[in-house]
């Protein structure tokens, strides 16, 4: 039985913008006229540029602070960590969940599986070609939802200043948050999971 025939060994290339297959020697896409890659130009190297910046601002995303209450008696910082903590000793379980999961377990868990992608492809981990699939797909999508803890301080910010006891502004932590989920949805969006199979064929 002879070995499959893959597009790329006969020097074809589906369109990342309307999908048609061409030939890559073409240059542009035939249908829409968007250039035509085998592979995302330097997936990796963005991939992993992306995502140490990613890294690095996540520090100062978890230890400063996210919003900041004044009133009458002074103001207080809160940082993500704290807040969760006060959430859930107020008894507000499912908001102290729901900040916990989207602003400090997704992140984590989006950027060591990025890592993961990218050590595979390079063929320095193992992993099932299902597997490896599923887990870029399932990181490009929850990804999104750790913005959900920027949303709330958005939102309690707006309410509060609705009143005149206390007002709630941005902290530093926020902006630095927002910048590690736009900058791992970037890291997301650079990798390209076709070099997981490249990798696995080129190793069978």
């Amino acid at each position: 039985m002879s070995p499959p025939t893959f597009a790329a060994d006969s020097g074809l290339a589906s369109c990342h913008t309307c999908g048609r297959l061409g030939p890559v020697a073409d240059g542009r896409c035939r249908r829409c006229g968007a250039k035509l890659h085998l592979r995302k130009p330097d997936s990796l190297a963005r991939t992993l540029a992306f995502l140490g910046g990613a890294i690095a601002l996540y520090v100062p995303a978890m230890s400063l602070p996210v919003m900041r209450v004044s009133g009458f008696g002074g103001g207080e910082d809160s940082t993500i960590l704290s807040g969760v903590v006060t959430f859930w000793e107020m008894g507000s379980y499912p908001v102290a969940i729901i900040i916990f999961t989207a602003s400090i377990l997704i992140p984590i868990l989006k950027i060591l599986a990025l890592l993961w992608l990218c050590l595979a492809a390079v063929g320095k981990v193992g992993g099932s070609g299902r597997k490896l699939a599923l887990t870029y797909h399932v990181t490009e999508i929850v990804g999104r939802w750790s913005m959900v803890d920027v949303f709330v301080v958005a939102i309690l910010a707006c309410l509060v200043k609705l009143g005149t006891l206390m007002t709630i502004t941005p902290g530093p932590a926020a902006l630095s948050f927002a910048a590690v989920v736009i900058l791992t949805m970037f890291s997301a969006m650079s990798f390209d999971p076709r070099l997981l199979w490249d990798r696995r064929r080129h190793t069978s």
